[in-house]
């Protein structure tokens, strides 16, 4: 059986990854109406909803495509397995997406929660086993991605016995939490972006600056960790521990600039406006969040920010919409898995980024209200949910783009 069933084309896999995407925002948006207009809905089920299509229907199939496209040799990738891996995994985000509004952490979405980790164990096998024979600086970033993956899901069976022994009160059962979203966030998603993006410099870049890059991010992705512990066990060791790597992980970022500062004029003479937008977008916002893991060093800072819930919202979407969203979009665009001379395509993504910017700038505003003791912000909720609007809308444009372009641009 041939990739995609005899289609030729990722199409279907984008399609889909761009629905799943489109209904967590609309999920977003929801959330979002609730705070105006009051509605018999869970807004704790609503939320689980939410993160879980965005992280695992849309930012890990997307990587998925991607990896299977990008890192497969052509006979590896037409393995019927791909194609079925992804149908299977896709089977068990809808069961999530139906499940988690629902019925919140229950039997259904638990057990499709599961199965999801369980088939990504299975890609993950299936990636090292098709694609170790590559020795270039951006597969080693990749493999170390899928190695976090793996190792971030510990936290997630950790949670069975957490609440069995100790509740979902207890600092045990938090810290599993945030152990499986820190690896997950700032290792595999994070290092498979960037290993996607180094691939189109053609390993081109600065062997030595990528060594010392690579092994420094290793270094602080582990000891950052120290950050969301300290908020369930008061211990100073641990606020140095994360001192130590957030350092480390601005003099790796350092090295990536290095790294790539040679080839960068060579790089941006082939991209088109709108590649060159959503890099800058993911490039942009990839600098904002070392500066605000910098700043939360400052004590009072470092004890408000996860206590002011604007403050935690912002930098979650920092990261998803602004860097793993914005590689994403930039290697698809690139590479032509989205075609940009599409007028809608360009409108949709121009909608997208503008209502991440409006909605991240109010996020962080009223945050900062709330910070010196100002209150709310003036029409707070009625504008970042006007706001959240142009996500759903640039979303909406996107996937029509997709459907209506003609097959020979997913080839």
């Amino acid at each position: 059986m041939k990739l995609l069933s005899g289609m030729g084309s990722y199409k279907s896999w984008i399609i889909c990854c761009f629905f799943n995407f489109l209904i967590a925002s609309l999920m977003g948006l929801l959330m979002r109406y609730l705070y105006l207009f009051p509605l018999n809905v869970n807004y704790s089920f609503l939320l689980h909803a939410h993160s879980h299509v965005a992280m695992l229907g849309w930012a890990y199939l997307m990587i998925y495509v991607l990896i299977v496209r990008f890192y497969l040799p052509k006979e590896k990738r037409e393995k019927p397995i791909y194609n079925q891996l992804f149908w299977i995994t896709e089977f068990a985000v809808i069961g999530m997406m139906i499940s988690f509004p629902i019925q919140g952490y229950a039997l259904f979405s638990i057990v499709f929660s599961t199965m999801h980790i369980l088939l990504s164990y299975v890609f993950c096998w299936q990636v090292w086993k098709d694609s170790f024979e590559d020795k270039t600086s951006d597969h080693k970033l990749l493999l170390t991605a899928v190695l976090f993956m793996v190792f971030s899901t510990f936290g997630v069976w950790c949670l069975g016995p957490a609440v069995s022994m100790l509740g979902k009160q207890s600092a045990f059962y938090q810290i599993a939490i945030q152990f499986f979203l820190h690896f997950q966030f700032n290792g595999w998603f994070l290092f498979a972006v960037l290993a996607l993006f180094l691939k189109q410099f053609e390993d081109k870049i600065d062997k030595k600056a990528f060594k010392i890059f690579f092994i420094l991010l290793i270094v602080a992705t582990f000891l950052t960790v120290a950050f969301p512990v300290s908020w369930y066990l008061e211990n100073n060791l641990l606020s140095w521990i994360n001192t130590v790597g957030v350092v480390l992980q601005l003099a790796a970022f350092v090295y990536f600039y290095k790294m790539l500062k040679p080839q960068i004029v060579w790089f941006k003479v082939n991209l088109d406006s709108t590649t060159k937008m959503v890099y800058g977008l993911a490039l942009c916002s990839l600098f904002l969040k070392i500066c605000i893991q910098l700043l939360v060093l400052i004590p009072n800072l470092g004890e408000v920010s996860h206590q002011i819930r604007s403050f935690i919202i912002g930098f979650i979407h920092l990261t998803t919409l602004g860097v793993i969203t914005g590689f994403l979009f930039g290697v698809l665009i690139q590479n032509k898995l989205l075609s940009y001379q599409s007028y809608l395509l360009r409108t949709g993504i121009k909608c997208f980024i503008l209502g991440y910017i409006a909605t991240e700038v109010l996020l962080f505003l009223q945050g900062g209200f709330l910070y010196f003791g100002k209150g709310a912000l003036l029409g707070y909720y009625g504008w970042v949910f006007g706001t959240s609007i142009l996500i759903v809308v640039g979303l909406s444009l996107i996937t029509v783009s997709i459907i209506k372009t003609k097959n020979t641009y997913f080839q």
